[in-house]
């Protein structure tokens, strides 16, 4: 068995308690207050994205002599540039659906977006920037359903330009995945590297469940609370 095919199967051992968390998270009632938080706290994850990164970018450069250098290195490299401006269009799909850039970059991200992320940067400072690679398999393994920018539109009342990264992220992650997992079947990892990629993503499918969960209960920020639907213009049905 695949390297990759190992951390799919580990993974699926995750996904039930993670989709009864998304179902409850894009339930109808309440859905346009919950995704104007959705953005927000989706906003505090993906601005990591590039920093983590190019971290793990610089710490490679400090292992000249490690068989993974060249390939991880050109792999994130590449993914640096693929990822770009994400959070940007976090806030641009945060403005159109009727609230404001702001309450995404003010407040103090919440603490389980820090027990996603934060990981991820102790990993690769002290133990391996490999690590990473768990963490992306999961953010890109578990990106939006293709039919969910559809739902959001029919059930808020949103335009096509409050949904842009939900639409972008189901049409790019699938092929950004596939990458991912031929990257990890051609790569020397050892053992223990193999296991610190899983422990990554295992970690990080828990952490992101737990957020999901916190979203479907939660009610919106206070900032958020009555913003309602900018009118129906270019609606998506």
């Amino acid at each position: 068995m695949d390297v990759s095919a190992r951390l799919r199967t580990k993974l699926l051992l995750l996904e039930p308690e993670f989709r009864g968390a998304t179902t409850q998270m894009w339930r109808s009632e309440g859905l346009l207050e919950r995704y104007q938080t959705y953005l927000c706290t989706m906003h505090a994850v993906i601005r990591a994205s590039v920093p983590l990164m190019e971290l793990a970018l610089r710490r490679m450069a400090d292992r000249p002599g490690d068989p993974l250098s060249e390939p991880l290195t050109v792999y994130l490299a590449e993914h640096i540039q693929e990822e770009a401006e994400h959070d940007a269009w976090l806030l641009e799909d945060l403005r159109a659906a009727g609230a404001a850039p702001e309450d995404a970059l003010g407040p103090l991200p919440p603490p389980d977006v820090a027990a996603l992320v934060g990981p991820q940067y102790y990993w690769i400072e002290h133990h391996h920037p490999v690590t990473l690679l768990g963490y992306i398999a999961v953010l890109e393994g578990y990106a939006p359903a293709p039919g969910l920018t559809d739902r959001i539109g029919r059930l808020t009342g949103l335009p096509a330009a409050a949904l842009r990264t939900v639409r972008e992220h189901a049409a790019l992650d699938a092929g950004h995945l596939d990458e991912l997992y031929a990257l990890l079947d051609r790569l020397p990892l050892t053992r223990d590297q193999e296991a610190a990629v899983a422990v990554s993503a295992l970690h990080s499918f828990d952490a992101l469940t737990r957020l999901f969960v916190r979203l479907g209960r939660s009610a919106p920020a206070p900032s958020l609370r009555g913003a309602g639907p900018i009118p129906p213009t270019g609606v998506t049905r």
